[in-house]
């Protein structure tokens, strides 16, 4: 999923950036998220650019912005969407403000507000019911143990000098005050000095390039939240796991450990299968190599009760440092220190093995090891996605090729060309299609697209392919082919809604999933018989789909067939069909909802006859070369690719 767009109001009032303080907020920064998964990072990113905007700008607050606050700023921005996007699940407005006060002992702080539509929703650590207000309807008190989900309000308070919780109508806001405790109100910084605050601005912005070398201090109660939100951030989404083993690594390397090694266990292997070993990681890039020997020499086995019960957890576990042979000399430079291993786990399963080394210590301190079991524990859910989407994809890909034909067949005195692109790798596409013979010198032609995708489509693909091949070759007709089909697809429609109604039932009344049992279908369906003195005849019907397009040779284009309903959704229907010659040189185009609908911002490709006129200019090339054109154009017509499955079939008479 695309990182979500911020629309940001960065406002400055009057003698910001002069001596001078009056009491109030001088800056603010606003922006409004969906109440979606990816909200807290681009929360995240938002609160890290404004301080960045700020410092470049000269502020005298920002200039106390240590990487402490940026730090918290960030960390309390992430647990307060969390809790508004788990808890509300509505829209999250979120404000940023910098506050400068005057007097004998000038002081700052930035203020964070977000507000959720949806106050009835308690967020995670909110007061118990009827708990005492402050002024201004302000909950504060007693927090419980941290939600399920985010850390809850426990945190805030830990990091913040006063926070709350203020209801509105329709409205429910929580606010945290952090100090800016490195600033004592000196004026504006000096023109000359802008380099160094732009060279301020990229560290809040980028805060890993601050750290490359490791500082145990800061792997409190405020350094690793901002760690393993940030660590959460690169590893979701990933859905490769030998990708996600080498991100972890460079999270791990220098932060928490001078090395990493990481082993993937066989996915299905047995119980007897070798894990592999998917990373190593070397803070010095010249141990790499003789790091990954050893251990490949003799590659780490953990107990089987390790990590294991009803709830599986990466616990740590103190191993030998990894050695050369006796007979070998240790390579130059290198330290004994303290290895431990975690096992990463998801779903009860054992999924791998994590080692982390540090050299010249006896042991891994508490805090650092703590740390990165809470890492793993995020690896471990990583690892366990990006499998579960290559056993989709794979499974998809195994079904995809089981629902269309392996090859096509060459029809006399015609070429074909077939495009065909699923709009999505891992799923099932609704688009299908077909070229086979039938007795009587005949050959037909399919262009099908399915309502929808994935199973459901795959199943009216798997019914409609074979059900077409069968009708085609008792020797109906190609309206009364359609009429059949469309009967076949109500009547399992019918047992569908059926099946799923007994489900429903024996479910105690609960609905299991959302109710749609539809087979809609679109198709084109044609027969091809070659004539005597060249050239073919064309039967053809549509049946919902965007209708043939016939090119002469003279670029003249016309629709080849007469708009008909989608089969699977009126029971009496009589399916008619059009006869045309193809003669020498003509074309006869054929595509699916892909190709015409494909949009850019409000239009569509065939808005004003867009696909006709792209055809026209194919007059004279054959059918490869057209395919490839048109292709191409649907493509070219936006910046992002296809959001739908696009396929085209081209016959073109020799």
């Amino acid at each position: 999923m695309a990182p979500i767009p911020l629309q940001r109001d960065i406002v400055q009032r009057p003698g910001t950036a002069r001596a001078g303080y009056a009491h109030g907020p001088r800056l603010a920064g606003r922006t409004s998220l969906p109440g979606i998964p990816l909200a807290p990072s681009a929360a995240r990113r938002f609160v890290r650019a404004a301080l960045a905007e700020w410092t470049g700008l000269g502020v005298p607050a920002a200039v106390g912005f240590s990487d402490r606050l940026a730090d918290d700023a960030v960390t309390v921005t992430n647990e307060l969407v969390t809790n508004a996007v788990v808890h509300a699940g509505t829209t999250v407005d979120l404000v940023l403000r910098l506050e400068e006060e005057g007097g004998d002992e000038p002081s700052a702080a930035l203020v964070l507000e977000v507000t959720d539509h949806h106050p009835a929703r308690p967020v995670s650590g909110d007061g118990p019911e009827g708990a005492d207000l402050e002024p201004g309807g302000t909950v504060a008190g007693d927090l419980p143990d941290p939600a399920e989900y985010g850390r809850g309000l426990q945190l805030v308070a830990t990091l913040a000098e006063s926070w709350g919780i203020t209801y509105r109508t329709g409205l429910k806001t929580v606010w945290a005050r952090l100090p800016v405790d490195d600033w004592s109100g000196p004026p504006a910084p000096p023109d000359q000095d802008s380099v160094r605050r732009g060279l301020r601005a990229a560290e809040i912005l980028a805060p890993a390039a601050r750290r490359t070398e490791r500082d145990d201090a800061v792997w409190d109660s405020r350094g690793a939240p901002a760690f393993l939100a940030e660590a959460s951030d690169l590893l979701a989404g990933q859905l490769d796991e030998d990708l996600v083993a080498a991100i972890a690594g460079q999270l791990l390397v220098p932060r928490l450990a001078d090395w990493c090694a990481i082993w993937l266990e066989a996915e299905g292997g047995g119980p007897g299968a070798a894990p592999r070993l998917a990373r190593v990681w070397h803070s010095d890039e010249t141990g790499t190599e003789p790091l990954r020997t050893a251990l490949e020499r003799e590659p780490l086995r953990l107990p089987p009760d390790v990590g294991s019960g009803p709830v599986p957890v990466p616990v740590p576990v103190p191993v030998p440092w990894p050695a050369p042979p006796a007979d070998e000399a240790p390579p130059p430079g290198a330290r004994d220190g303290a290895a431990l291993a975690f096992r990463i786990t998801a779903g009860g399963r054992a999924l791998g093995t994590v080692l982390v080394g540090r050299e010249g210590v006896a042991q891994v301190p508490e805090a650092v090891a703590s740390l990165v079991e809470d890492f793993v524990r995020r690896l471990g859910l990583a690892v366990g996605a990006a499998r579960a989407y290559t056993r989709q994809a794979t499974i998809s890909r195994i079904l995809q090729r089981g629902l269309l034909p392996s090859k096509v067949a060459e029809i006399p005195g015609v070429t074909s060309a077939l495009v065909y692109e699923p709009s999505d790798d891992g799923v099932v596409g609704g688009d299908f299609y077909d070229i086979f013979p039938c007795p009587g010198d005949r050959w037909c032609f399919v262009l099908g697209d399915v309502q929808g995708s994935g199973p459901e489509a795959a199943v009216v693909t798997g019914l409609a392919r074979p059900w077409l091949r069968l009708l085609s070759r008792e020797g109906f007709g190609v309206g009364e082919v359609l009429d059949r089909l469309n009967r076949l697809l109500l009547d399992d429609a019918m047992e569908a809604a059926e099946a799923a109604a007994l489900m429903v039932a024996a479910a105690g009344g609960r609905q299991l999933h959302d109710g749609s049992q539809s087979r809609f279908l679109s198709l084109l369906y044609g027969e091809v018989v070659p004539l005597p003195g060249g050239g073919v005849r064309c039967t053809v019907a549509s049946a919902g789909h965007p209708l043939p397009l016939l090119l002469r040779p003279d670029a003249s284009v016309r629709p080849a067939a007469e708009p008909q309903v989608l089969l699977g959704v009126v029971e009496d229907v009589a399916y008619e069909s059009q006869v045309f010659d193809l003669a020498p040189g003509d074309t006869l185009l054929c595509v699916t909802d892909g190709v015409t609908e494909r949009r850019s911002g409000p239009l569509m490709f065939d808005d004003g006859d867009g696909l006709a006129r792209v055809l026209a200019g194919c007059a004279g090339l054959p059918a490869e070369a057209t395919a490839e054109r048109i292709r191409r154009a649907v493509h070219e017509f936006a910046e992002q690719p296809p959001d739908d499955d696009v396929a085209l079939l081209v016959l073109h008479a020799d």
